[in-house]
Parts: structure tokens; sequence; C-alpha cells
């Protein structure tokens, strides 16, 4: 969604700044108001997401603290009735400061959230809590324990009864009637069963998986290209130079892409990419670091170095 990077910064910039500015009783009647008109928004928006089933998790507290949408839509119920409490009381909110120092509090939050914002857009994350931070063993976060809750899913299958689409369960076949027309059969997830931290990470390449085989590997760099056309020109054009040196240090290097086959091609010629191409989900790409590109160094699987490409200098190899 275009916009949606810059949008996401805003909100959670705008939070953090209402959250102060209600401390310290800036504004009073401006930012309950502001404050009672995010959280029926933010209400609405996680009711929608936990009713329809749009995701799956909630991304208010993103990696570090993981919560399911109706998790989600009771915290911002109780947070609705501690604003509204706020909100009827509002003529009993009274600044902590004088004005000036009121002044300089909320700017040095917005100049906070700006720095801090910026900083970990073109560089990494202050602290990493995504499954493929620094130090993780890719493999660890894949298994799957042996007593782990297992997925169940039921089987429907959807005719056109009389004009009608109906759902008819694996149990209940002997209740479709004559001269039903089938449509389609899909699978209602009963138990969602156990989901290791990394689940959707391969390396294909020509219908063929490379997984285990490169995580083996004692010294491997991986160059993250979640959309090569979408790509920094200046992370493309630093590839090269980083390959010859870490193939000099005995290390193979490989680029995960999640971008086709003929996109590649046009790349490779264009940049004369001497290094070969593997296919990755993009998704997954962006949740190891949405950089792009970015570079990984690996030791048997663990990550050992993870950069952004403005950062390459400060690779150790």
């Amino acid at each position: 969604v275009p916009f949606s990077l810059g949008l996401a910064l805003f909100l959670v910039s705008l939070e953090i700044v209402l959250g102060i500015m209600l401390l310290i009783g800036y504004k009073s009647n401006f930012t309950v108001w502001s404050l009672l008109i995010l959280i029926v928004l933010f209400t609405f928006l996680t009711f929608y997401s936990a009713y329809f089933d749009v995701v799956k998790d909630c991304g208010c507290f993103g990696d570090a603290l993981k919560l399911t949408p109706w998790q989600s839509f009771t915290k911002d119920l109780v947070l609705l009735v501690f604003i509204i409490i706020l909100f009827i009381n509002k003529h009993l909110l009274k600044p902590v400061f004088l004005n000036i120092a009121q002044n300089i509090v909320v700017m040095l939050t917005i100049f906070f959230c700006v720095i801090l914002g910026y900083y970990v857009i073109h560089h990494l994350p202050v602290k990493d809590f995504r499954p493929f931070a620094v130090g993780n063993s890719i493999q660890k976060g894949m298994e799957i324990p042996e007593n782990a809750i297992k997925p169940v899913t039921q089987m429907i299958f959807i005719y056109e009864v009389n004009g009608i689409k109906k759902e008819f369960s694996d149990k209940q076949l002997n209740l479709i009637p004559t001269g039903a027309k089938y449509i389609d059969r899909i699978d209602k997830v009963i138990v969602e069963g156990f989901k290791p931290p990394i689940h959707d990470f391969t390396i294909e390449k020509n219908g063929k998986d490379f997984t285990t085989e490169f995580l083996n590997e004692p010294k491997v760099i991986f160059f993250l290209l979640y959309d090569l056309e979408k790509a920094e020109i200046e992370g493309l054009q630093k590839l090269n130079a980083i390959q010859v040196l870490a193939a000099s240090k005995g290390y193979k290097v490989i680029a995960l892409t999640g971008s086709s086959e003929k996109t590649i091609a046009t790349f490779k010629t264009e940049y004369d990419f001497k290094f070969e191409f593997y296919f990755c989900d993009a998704t997954a790409l962006k949740t190891i670091e949405r950089a792009n590109p970015s570079i990984i160094v690996l030791k048997n699987g663990t990550i050992t170095q993870k950069v952004h490409h403005l950062d390459s200098d400060d690779l150790i190899l």
C-alpha cells in the first residue's frame, strides 16, 4: 500500500506524543479528544479484524508482544473505558509544568519519535524481537516440538442447491441433494495448532529446495532483495564488491528474492551480478529485514551479522 510505512510511523509517533501530553496535562481538551477518536477508530478496526478474521495477529506491539485479534480488541475495549472516564473528567486534568516547560517536553518527544523512526528505517531496529535476530538459529526457529498442539481441519464442500451456495462438511455428504452442482472444496481450520516462529522461510530454485544445504554452510552470506524492482539502486551497486570480498574470505554468497525469473534475468544483466539468485517468499524476507537490499551472515544456520545496505561497510568478514 503506498505511503503505508509513513502512515505507520505517523500513527506510532502520534500515540507516543499524545501519551506524553496526557501525562503532563498538556492541552488536555485537544489531547483527550484525540485519544477518544483514536481509540474508537482502533476499537472498530480490531473488532473488524477479529470478527472477519482479516489478520491472524495484532501488530500493536509487533514481535515484542504477540496478541491475537480478539486479545487486541479486548485491550482496546479496556482502553476505551478509561479514555471515556478521562473524557468525562477532562476538566480535572491540570498541567504538571509551566507552559514553556510543557512545550519543550512535547517538542522533544516529537523530535525523539522522528529521529528514532528515521534511524530504524535506515538502519537496524534498536532491539530486534523478530525470530531472525542476530544470534538466533534459523533451524531452531523452524522446529516443531513433539508435544506441540496439532492443527485440526475440516473439509467443507460447497454445492449450489437451487441457485444457492450451501456448505456441507465431510460428515454431511449424504445430505447433498440429487442434482446439486459442485462448486469448491475448502479446509476449515478448527484448531490452529502450533506454528513455529519461522514457518515460511525456504530457499528454492527450479523447483528444488536448498534450505537445509545452505543453512548447514559454515560460512554463507545472503543478499536479501524481497522485490528487485523496488530495491535501492545504491544498495544494488554495492553487492558485487561485497561478493568478491566475501568469496576471497571463503564465503558462499547467494541472493534471495521474491521476484520472478524474468525480473532476475533483467537485473543480472543490468548490474552484471555474478552470484546466484534463489527464490524465497517476499514476506519472509521482509520479516528478516525490511531494507531492500540487506545482508545477513550465517554460520551453520545461526545469524551472526545483519546489516542494512547503508551500513554494508560495517560487515566483518
